[in-house]
C-alpha cells in the first residue's frame, strides 16, 4: 500500500535542516554504526527512449503502475488514449535524447546515487530496526516530475537534477532551481520520509505557525541524522551565505516572529509569510531567505535535543505537543558580538 505521496517541489511550497560537518565553528558529523542493508535499485532511464511503439509504452506502464498513475499523472488526462498519445509524442521528441545524454553524463550508471541511498537507509535502520527499504527506480521524464516517495517505492526523475551543465532545466525561479542538483536527491527523499506521519507524529488539530515550525524542524533533524555529513544547505536549500546570515541574525529573526505574533497565529497569510515558498522573507530583511520559520523550527528542535540528551530520535519524532518541544528547548537567541 502506498502510504506517502509527495513531490519534493510541492513539499517545498508547503514547507519548503542540525549542524554541517564542515567549518571550524561547527560540530563534526557523527556516523551511526553501519548496518548491512539490501534494496532494489532499478535504473530505467534507458527504458523510455527504447520504446518505439505506443503498444510498448502501454506495456511499460502496465509494469510500472505507480510511475504511470502518480509520476506521470494519468488522472490529469481525459482518457488512456490521450495519455499515451501525449507521452509517446513527448518521449520521441529530439530533446529527449539530449536529456538522456546529459543525465548519463551527470549520473553515470547510478552507482554513486545508489551508495548514497544505501548509507541513508543503513542509518535509518539503525534508528528504526523495523525499517524496510523501499524499491528505487530512476527515470527521465522530459522534465515532467522530480521525486515521488512512498514507504515502498521511490521514483526519481533524474533529468530534473542534472544541474547547471544540462541544456534543459526545469522552468522555475532561480532560488528554487538551485535545489535541483544531483546532491539534493537523497536529502530530499529523506525529508519527505521525515515529514510523513509514519515517522513524524503531529497534532493535526494544532494549526499554529509554531506547530508547523516544530513539525518541519523534526523533519530536518530526522533527515540530518540519516545523512549526518551533508551540509545544512543541502537540506533547507539555502546558500552558505544565507545559512551564515541566519545564524548571525538569529535574534533579529526571532524578535520579528515574536513582534508579529506569528508563533500562535493560524492564518494562511501568516504561514505564507514565514513558512511558504518565497525568495526572501522581506518582513525580516531584504537578505533573509524564504521559509525562515522552518529554519528557526529546526534550531528549536536542536536546542531541545541538546538539553534532553536522553531523548532518542524516535522518541522526539513521536512528540505531538509542539509547545513541549518549544518550552523544553528554552530557545531565546541573543545577538552575536
Amino acid at each position: 500500500m502506498l502510504k506517502i505521496f509527495k513531490r519534493f517541489f510541492l513539499f517545498t511550497i508547503a514547507v519548503s535542516f542540525f549542524i554541517s560537518c564542515k567549518g571550524p565553528a561547527e560540530e563534526k558529523c557523527v556516523i551511526s554504526p553501519e548496518i548491512k542493508i539490501d534494496f532494489t535499485f532499478s535504473p530505467l532511464e534507458d527504458s523510455i527512449p527504447a520504446l518505439h511503439t505506443k503498444k510498448q509504452l502501454v506495456s511499460f506502464f502496465s509494469r510500472h503502475e505507480a510511475m504511470r498513475d502518480f509520476f506521470f499523472n494519468r488522472k490529469g488526462y481525459p482518457d488512456d488514449s490521450v495519455f499515451i498519445d501525449r507521452l509517446f509524442k513527448q518521449f520521441n521528441h529530439p530533446s529527449f535524447d539530449t536529456l538522456l545524454i546529459d543525465t548519463k553524463k551527470t549520473f553515470g550508471d547510478g552507482s554513486t546515487l545508489k551508495e548514497e541511498f544505501r548509507q541513508a537507509f543503513s542509518n535509518l535502520k539503525h534508528y528504526y530496526p523495523d525499517f524496510q527499504p523501499p524499491q528505487i527506480e530512476t527515470v527521465i521524464t522530459g522534465l515532467q516530475t522530480d521525486l515521488f516517495v512512498t514507504d515502498t517505492l521511490i521514483i526519481i526523475g533524474l533529468d530534473y537534477y542534472v544541474g547547471k551543465a544540462g541544456k534543459y532545466r526545469p522552468n522555475m525561479y532561480q532560488y528554487m532551481l538551485r535545489r535541483y542538483e544531483k546532491n539534493f536527491i537523497v536529502p530530499s527523499a529523506l525529508l519527505l520520509l521525515g515529514i510523513d506521519t509514519r515517522y513524524n507524529t503531529t497534532n493535526m488539530t494544532d494549526r499554529t505557525v509554531l506547530a508547523d515550525m516544530i513539525t518541519y524542524g523534526k523533519a530536518y533533524y530526522f533527515a540530518k541524522h540519516m545523512l549526518p555529513c551533508s551540509p545544512d544547505s543541502i537540506f533547507i536549500g539555502y546558500t552558505s551565505k544565507e545559512i551564515e546570515g541566519a545564524k548571525v541574525n538569529q535574534d533579529m529573526i526571532w524578535k520579528r516572529l515574536v513582534d508579529d505574533e506569528a508563533l500562535f497565529a493560524t492564518s494562511q497569510q501568516m504561514k505564507q509569510r514565514y513558512i511558504g515558498e518565497r525568495p526572501k522573507t522581506y518582513e525580516v530583511g531584504n537578505e533573509c531567505p524564504g521559509r525562515i520559520a522552518t529554519w528557526v523550527g529546526w534550531q528549536i528542535v536542536n536546542e531541545y535535543m541538546n538539553r534532553n540528551p536522553k531523548v532518542s530520535l524516535p522518541e522526539l519524532m513521536e512528540i505531538t505537543d509542539a509547545q513541549k518541544i518549544y518550552k523544553g528547548s528554552r530557545y531565546k537567541p541573543r545577538a552575536q558580538e
